[in-house]
């Protein structure tokens, strides 16, 4: 048995020694045993002749009769054996000269793979903002959601009890309402998907619903909160409120009776609330260090909606929520002053994906819709917006220019410029994301087959 073990690991070895270079039998052929030459035995094709017979005769001539030497007959021999290489040494040859090497690719085959990759161009990222405008009044409370940025390209922001509407297209500033004291300050603010209707939240708990373009108020959404409500979210019709009563409550804007379903999970405030682009799941944050994941087709109306995941990982309050542009189960948060970090989440199994320590507090998050990049915003102590790179989170820029911490970002439609609104009453624009990308021309479609030929009925 041990022979025969030997003799099938000789064999096995012999096979993976034959496997192991496929190409190379292509181009190095097994030699024939004429060419197998022993190595001490000169090899006749290889071998100069001519050289090989002057050398010896000349050696011979200038034994038996020695030239005059002078100088100038010296300096003409050396030089005539430079001119026609005769100062070689060896006179047989052993082996043939190394044979040319095989181009396994044709020379243009890497020049023109190269050439069908297009470099990108580096994108410059300015690093200060591109307008300033004031903003006074502005209320300084982390809690609160008070600047969004419409479809129509109109920003909203609430300073005080006044909700003033900035038009991006021409810089004109508009003022939308103005509530009473009583009813105010306002709490948040949150444009419809028309780009056309807004709703406000107030301090007495109230949420009222505008029409910007008459400037005419449509109604009033009362009963649903005991406390001011600080967060909002649309999903089409039905617009999502978060109260410091720690409710969250889905209205139907269209309905009489507005309420059709209530989350109850948090234990305080509730300052963050992001509907997913798909509309199926509801990302909340609040000051009890929660985030909850709700989703909307487990919901109901008769019994208290539970939730899908109950993450407790901050440990402070969560108030920055961004869903991923390009990845629909990717959940972005960050932490309040006693946290600092952003984490990023897979809302369909509540797993913890990375968490990052940004070193201040996380006011506001934004994702890039043309990159795989995220902007946050920031507290003490540089009060900046950092530029994040996904998923490596390298930082590729931080902007400074606030002078206290910046509470809200919102982007643009076009998602090339953001908006940051400080507590140093000031609101910013910053081209932090680019120029916008040409659009590409929709494929035309296949025609059916013979659509030129009249159907039978």
């Amino acid at each position: 048995m041990d022979a025969g073990s030997v003799n099938s690991s000789s064999s096995s070895s012999y096979l993976n020694a034959q496997s192991r270079w496929p190409l190379r039998d292509q181009f190095h052929q097994k030699k024939s045993s004429k060419e197998n030459l022993d190595r001490f035995i000169p090899n006749r094709s290889a071998i100069d002749f001519d050289y090989a017979h002057y050398m010896l005769m000349e050696e011979r001539k200038g034994k038996e009769n020695p030239p005059a030497s002078s100088p100038s007959r010296e300096a003409y021999r050396k030089h005539l054996a430079e001119t026609f290489n005769m100062n070689r040494t060896r006179i047989l040859a052993f082996k043939n000269k190394p044979p040319a090497p095989v181009e396994l690719f044709p020379p243009h085959f890497f020049s023109s793979q190269q050439q069908d990759k297009p470099t990108k161009p580096k994108r410059s990222i300015p690093q200060t903002s591109e307008r300033t405008l004031d903003a006074p009044d502005l209320v300084d409370d982390y809690y609160l959601n008070l600047l969004d940025w419409g479809s129509c390209n109109v920003l909203a922001i609430a300073l005080g009890n006044t909700v003033y509407l900035w038009d991006a297209s021409n810089g004109s500033t508009s003022e939308l309402v103005t509530v009473d004291e009583e009813n105010g300050p306002i709490t948040s603010v949150s444009w419809a998907p028309d780009g056309q209707h807004i709703a406000i939240g107030l301090n007495n708990s109230e949420v009222q619903l505008w029409d910007s373009t008459s400037n005419k108020q449509l109604r009033t959404l009362k009963g649903g909160h005991r406390l001011r409500v600080g967060s909002l979210a649309w999903n089409n019709h039905i617009l999502t409120t978060g109260g410091m009563d720690s409710l969250i409550i889905n209205n139907d804007v269209r309905v009489r009776s507005h309420i059709v379903e209530t989350y109850r999970g948090h234990e305080q405030e509730v300052c963050g609330l992001k509907w997913s682009p798909s509309g199926q799941q509801l990302a909340s944050g609040g000051n009890d260090n929660l985030l909850f994941i709700w989703d909307r087709s487990t919901a109901s109306s008769n019994s208290p909606t539970q939730w899908a995941h109950r993450l407790e990982d901050h440990t402070s309050a969560v108030k920055a929520l961004a869903w991923c542009p390009f990845q629909s189960n990717l959940l972005a948060s960050g932490g309040g002053g006693g946290d600092r970090c952003i984490k990023f989440w897979n809302t369909h199994t509540g797993a913890c994906l990375n968490s990052v320590d940004t070193g201040s507090q996380v006011c506001s998050l934004l994702w890039n819709k043309n990159e795989r990049e995220l902007l946050s915003s920031h507290g003490f102590t540089q009060n900046q917006l950092t530029l994040w790179k996904y998923p490596s989170m390298v930082k590729m820029a931080e902007l400074t220019g606030h002078t206290s911490r910046v509470l809200f970002m919102a982007q643009s439609p076009d998602g090339c410029t953001v908006a940051s609104a400080a507590a140093d009453e000031t609101l910013k624009f910053w081209n932090v994301f680019g120029a916008p990308q040409a659009a590409k021309p929709a494929p035309k479609a296949n025609p059916e087959p013979f659509s030129h030929v009249n159907r039978i009925r």
